[in-house]
């Protein structure tokens, strides 16, 4: 098991160094939009992904005050334009200061866009995130990674990323043997996989050397159960202490009653002299 400050130490090894960006954090400009009429999360599947997966990635990257994750908020990327903007799932900044929270992201504000999105699908936006978004994020707005998932157990698994190449062009990203793909932009590793309790097909982080990003539910467990072993150790220590204590007790018994006993024989020695 990894202590927290293995997991601190790789953390610092791991997240990306990065430029600071040249704008400033904005919290709203007036004239654009921060909301529509569009539910936050398209299902209960889609409501704990995205939850658990923002908390995941939020707390990994807490450590740095220049990451910004933004959760199904708009991103402006056309200045003048208020037509000009999506809404992902999760996105994730670097460079820019993670507070103050925004209601809106506009990247010729701050002078950043996102490293890398990821939309969960829905039968509402799934032909939209599977194409076009692809072009949108890469080109239009100079995303480096994209990833889809399907957080749905009882529909066919779906996950996909594609990658901004260094000329502008887009790579598909290939999967690994057990349908893992790396993020070259976050240096983290995705997989996913089924909760059967809550029927959600949930995708999870990974450092670059396998270590699991837990969630907050994990790593309370972890935490209690770190707890548990030390107060067991405590009490086996105790335990050994008293039995200690015990036995120096009885061996100090012995010594006396025997020492009582010499001096009682000496005694009657010296009587019948």
């Amino acid at each position: 098991m990894n202590t927290p400050n293995d997991f601190e130490l790789k953390q610092k090894k791991y997240i990306p160094i990065f430029p600071k960006a040249i704008g400033k954090p904005t919290v709203y400009i007036e004239g654009y939009p921060c909301e529509d009429d569009e539910p936050m999360a398209a299902t209960g599947f889609h409501a704990d992904q995205i939850r658990i997966f923002s908390d995941q990635i939020s707390r990994y990257f807490a450590i740095n005050p220049h990451i910004y994750i933004g959760v199904d908020s708009f991103i402006y990327y056309r200045e003048g334009d208020i037509r000009k903007f999506v809404a992902p799932d999760v996105y994730v900044v670097f460079g820019v200061d993670k507070f103050p929270q925004r209601r809106s992201f506009y990247t010729w504000s701050e002078g950043a866009v996102p490293a890398a999105v990821f939309e969960f699908l829905s039968d509402t936006t799934a032909h939209q995130d599977r194409d076009e978004k692809v072009r949108l994020y890469l080109t239009d707005i100079g995303v480096q990674d994209y990833f889809i998932h399907q957080p749905e157990m009882e529909k066919p698994a779906e996950f996909r990323g594609w990658s901004r190449t260094p000329s502008g062009g887009i790579v598909e990203l290939a999967p690994d043997a057990r349908g893992g793909l790396f993020s070259d932009a976050l240096n983290l590793y995705f997989r996913w996989a089924d909760q059967l309790d809550t029927h959600v097909r949930l995708l999870r982080p990974y450092l670059p050397d396998g270590t699991l990003i837990t969630t907050s539910i994990e790593e309370h467990h972890l935490r209690v159960a770190a707890e548990t072993l030390v107060e067991k150790e405590a009490e086996r220590r105790q335990a050994a202490e008293r039995l200690a204590r015990e036995e120096t007790e009885r061996r100090q018994a012995v010594e006396a009653e025997l020492e009582r006993l010499q001096a009682q024989l000496a005694n009657r020695q010296n009587e019948n002299g």
